[in-house]
């Protein structure tokens, strides 16, 4: 409990009145003893006053919460918070409101301030936004009641626990909720790539037209029904997609306000909804982590949501990563050929490990490395150089370039494909290359 500042103005009031006898002491002037019982009586009266309305406001009941929050949010987004109060006091409550929000958390409109009637109903609303991903939980909310006279404050913590998880939001750079995928795609930068005819499930028999080939014509049924039919063919389905998530130390850099782990789980969900979509099916192994994470491939949309509870609390850590550990693991555990899709930072340090460990995986399966680039990187080579640090910089970025160059130009020799990208670039350069392959039947 603490003073409000109607008692705190009393007591400087008064304190400046005590002021008065000794100020004309000094002037050889006396102090009327009326004066003088009026100050102490009205000092003894605020005493009382203020006693009084301490022991009334500590035996207020405290208001009644209830929060509603949704039980999944997005990393980055805002979204709102609602607390209804109710107080079964007799006289209305001045309340000021403020929900603890944990770390990991930006909050905004708190707290906030309001009056409570009896067996009154009343809603405030915040709002959070979620800065990192993982399980949260907001434990209790502070309340704090002033007494009915207005002297004192009275604080109160009353026990509110809600939990929520924070799901990446790999939607987000194209601020779509991915309603309407044909639309959705072209406006993100995804080119579906025409079908060739070739490689593809036979889908069904109809009427030839303009523009058809004529190795699609079935020349059985249209000597059956004597007009040309054709066959129509769909995307190769129920193909398996794997991706091999780096959570070591060189995927914590970070461009902006995400770091390049973030970046590349946006794009391996990204990739992942688009797949089975496709009705292919799609799986997460991830290596260099506290606790690496294997999930089989699976289809159907529902898979969608295993995945995400899947990485929600993943997260890089300080540990290198040990692609060749990593790659017998996933042998071990996916029989089925697949394409896999490793998610890394590659750097000019790595060597023959590397490059056995995906020569090794492309026996069993078709591999795919995609690897992210500092936006640093691209800078500091298109600055203008005027002074011997920046020449010194300069020549080391370009030298760090060129050598990460080579190291693709060696893996592409292997017959693995390589994407360089920025992280913001990552996930629509895999869409783009997946939706080729798979036009072409190349997977």
């Amino acid at each position: 409990m603490r003073p409000c500042r109607a008692l705190l103005r009393w007591i400087g009031a008064l304190a400046a009145v005590a002021l008065v006898p000794g100020v004309l002491g000094a002037l050889g002037r006396g102090v009327p003893p009326e004066l003088t019982l009026i100050y102490w009586s009205a000092l003894l009266a605020l005493i009382g006053v203020a006693l009084v309305d301490a022991a009334w406001v500590m035996r207020l009941p405290s208001p009644r919460l209830q929060r509603q929050l949704s039980g999944s949010l997005s990393l980055g987004r805002w979204s709102d918070v609602h607390l209804t109060l109710q107080h079964d006091a007799a006289i209305p409550l001045q309340l000021r409101v403020f929900d603890h929000a944990t770390d990991g958390l930006a909050f905004e409109h708190l707290p906030q301030q309001l009056k409570l009637e009896p067996e009154e109903h009343a809603q405030l609303t915040w709002r959070v936004r979620p800065l990192r991903r993982g399980r949260f939980t907001l434990e209790r909310c502070e309340v704090w009641i002033r007494s009915p006279m207005g002297l004192w404050e009275t604080r109160r913590l009353l026990a509110l626990p809600d939990a929520f998880k924070v799901y990446p939001d790999f939607a987000r750079p194209y601020d779509n909720p991915l309603q309407g995928l044909d639309t959705w795609l072209s406006r993100a930068g995804v080119r579906q790539q025409p079908r060739r005819g070739l490689g593809m499930e036979f889908h069904q028999l109809r009427e030839f037209r303009e523009g058809d080939s004529l190795r699609q014509i079935d020349w059985k049924a249209t000597a059956r029904h004597r007009t040309p039919i054709a066959r129509e063919y769909q995307d190769e389905r129920d193909q398996q997609i794997l991706f091999m998530l780096d959570c070591g130390r060189r995927m914590r850099s970070q461009d902006g306000e995400r770091s390049h782990f973030d970046h590349a789980l946006n794009a391996c969900l990204l990739l992942s909804h688009v797949a089975l979509r496709q009705g292919d099916a799609v799986g997460l192994s991830s290596f260099a982590g506290d606790a690496d994470r294997h999930l089989a491939p699976a289809k159907g949309t529902q898979h969608m949501n295993l995945l995400l509870d899947a990485v929600c609390e993943l997260d890089s850590t300080r540990r290198p990563s040990d692609y060749s550990t990593a790659v017998k693991a996933l042998l071990t555990r996916q029989k089925r050929r697949a394409l896999v899709i490793m998610v890394t930072n590659l750097r000019d340090e790595d060597d023959e490990d590397l490059l056995a460990a995906l020569r090794q995986l492309g026996q069993r399966h078709r591999v795919l490395v995609a690897s992210l680039r500092e936006d640093v990187l691209d800078r500091l080579r298109g600055e203008r150089v005027e002074r011997y640090e920046q020449a010194l910089t300069y020549c080391a970025t370009v030298d760090f370039l060129n050598q990460r160059g080579s190291l693709h130009e060696r893996l592409e020799a292997l017959g693995v494909p390589v994407i360089d990208a920025r992280p913001q670039d990552l996930g629509v350069r895999m869409v783009n290359l997946y939706l080729s392959w798979k036009s072409a039947g190349a997977l």
